[in-house]
């Protein structure tokens, strides 16, 4: 049996002591809410109370039975394909089946339920969860979610009544539960896009965003700063992930797309195979955003703008969890998501009242407050800092009020919410670079000084170690050199 940690504790005593029979429980991606409902459920089996758990992804379907079953719990399950057990105290149901048997068709009677937790509970508002809500007038309804916002960023109130927050990414980070972001990403031209329930008008920001100059794009800066971690793509619609699947394998990397018409048995194995390192990359369109659970993925491609705070922190909270040798996530945004909304270690204000909308203060003094604190490109290095403070890279403050400079060709640039940072390359780093390029101008048949000039592309200096030994390149550094011959190969093409 998992221990619950001590959150996870507090999160249940205040579930089960709550005077509201409608609580909405707000917990960040990865923090472990499926096992707080799992304990919810085990101690209301031990009072002899039955539970119905409803969710919207067969994935947690059979991870939620597992844990279940790791409590001595046997669960019914309500899913197409599973045989049902309706007499079971406890029932894990995918919220399709359930609507489409017990109140579409009335092929089956709703489970008898004391307690019924609502996984992802932000989707609440639509008519399937609204049913059988109402099905269930005298029980406890408990929701769950990271993002406890409707579709058009309004708060839940109406269907939940009381609100428990639980600690916040940064607080999860300093415990060790999360891993903190590194952030690289340009600026990104929205202008002109049509806005539909609350986001961009997909067909609109399909065609801004699938050109093989943003492909082409995305390609090398995953090149350059993915480390080759295991990646999570996330695409606008369907043929932008296949665009960038299919650039990234003629660059050499090993990657697939799926999406929502996929065959089950096709994505399972597409996974698989992502998490047992055969593939490097999975892009994906809306399939991915929630109910997915890979801690060995390390790097995040955030591909699809989103005007919802709640869609950018699902995206990148697939990234947060932590695993062995895991020291953070890497977060590529070709999105312009952290420039809208903010870092996810941003403390967010999550509102109840649905005439409220969450609020990220940290971001609001960014953009609003009076020394100017915006998240800026370093006319030095070009990490991205906050405007009025030094550069947290090279140290570099502007003597005037800082001025914004446009990304050039949509270089990314490193994007560091603290106020101060170590260098990420030791002079020992260096020199070691240079050493694993000379190898590599060897094997190219390049001139000698070849290596010098890219250890300045690379670093911004001239490398001071005068001669050194050629060792072998890490994956790091062949990927990184990949990256700079084909933006060149592109820049000479166009």
């Amino acid at each position: 049996m998992t221990e619950l940690r001590p959150y996870q504790k507090e999160a249940v005593e205040k579930i089960l002591h709550s005077k509201s029979n409608r609580p909405l429980v707000v917990s960040p991606t990865g923090s472990g809410k499926t096992i707080v409902a799992t304990t919810l459920m085990k101690e209301h089996a031990d009072r002899f109370k039955n539970s119905l758990f409803v969710v919207h992804r067969r994935e947690i379907v059979l991870q939620t039975r597992d844990k279940l079953e790791q409590q001595g719990i046997s669960a019914g399950i309500i899913m197409a394909g599973e045989r049902p057990d309706l007499l079971a105290g406890v029932q894990v149901a995918a919220i399709q089946t359930l609507h489409a048997r017990a109140i579409r068709c009335e092929r089956m009677k709703m489970p008898v339920a004391h307690l019924v937790i609502i996984d992802e509970a932000h989707h609440a508002c639509a008519t399937t969860y609204k049913k059988v809500i109402e099905a269930y007038p005298d029980a406890k309804i408990v929701g769950l979610t990271a993002t406890p916002c409707r579709g058009d960023g309004r708060g839940l109130g109406g269907i939940f009544d009381e609100l428990i927050e639980l600690p916040q990414v940064p607080d999860l980070i300093e415990k060790g539960f999360l891993v903190p972001t590194v952030n690289f990403g340009p600026h990104i031209d929205l202008r002109g896009i049509a806005t539909r329930q609350g986001d961009y008008a997909v067909e609109q920001l399909a065609d801004r965003m699938n050109t093989d100059r943003l492909v082409g794009n995305i390609v090398v800066h995953w090149l350059k700063y993915s480390e080759r971690r295991k990646t999570v793509v996330f695409a606008v619609d369907v043929a932008h992930s296949v665009h960038i699947a299919e650039e990234l394998v003629k660059a050499g990397v090993r990657a697939e797309h799926i999406d929502g018409t996929t065959p089950k048995a096709q994505r399972d194995e597409t996974l698989a195979r992502l998490a047992r390192g055969e593939i490097e990359v999975v892009s994906n369109c809306m399939v991915l955003t929630e109910g997915w659970d890979m801690p060995d993925v390390g790097c995040c491609v955030l591909a699809r703008p989103t005007r919802k705070m709640g869609l950018y922190r699902q995206m990148v909270g697939r990234v947060l969890r932590p695993a062995p040798g895991k020291t953070n996530a890497i977060v590529i945004d070709h999105s312009g998501a952290v420039y809208r909304h903010g870092f996810v270690e941003d403390r967010v204000e999550w509102p109840l009242s649905p005439e409220g909308k969450p609020k990220n203060e940290a971001q609001r003094t960014r953009e609003d407050g009076p020394t100017g604190s915006r998240i800026i490109e370093c006319s030095q290095c070009g990490c991205m800092r906050e405007g009025g403070k030094p550069c947290p890279n090279c140290g570099f403050l502007p003597p005037k009020k800082a001025i914004d400079h446009e990304v050039i060709d949509s270089e990314l640039c490193l994007i560091d919410r603290r106020g101060s940072h170590k260098p990420v390359y030791s002079a020992e780093d260096r020199h070691r670079w240079h050493a694993m390029l000379r190898r590599i101008g060897e094997e190219r048949g390049y001139k000698p000084g070849w290596a010098a000039h890219k250890h300045k592309e690379k670093f911004g200096d001239w490398p001071p170690y005068g001669a050194v030994e050629p060792i072998e390149p890490t994956p790091e550094v062949r990927s990184w050199v990949r990256s700079r011959m084909i933006a060149y190969a592109k820049a000479r093409a166009a």
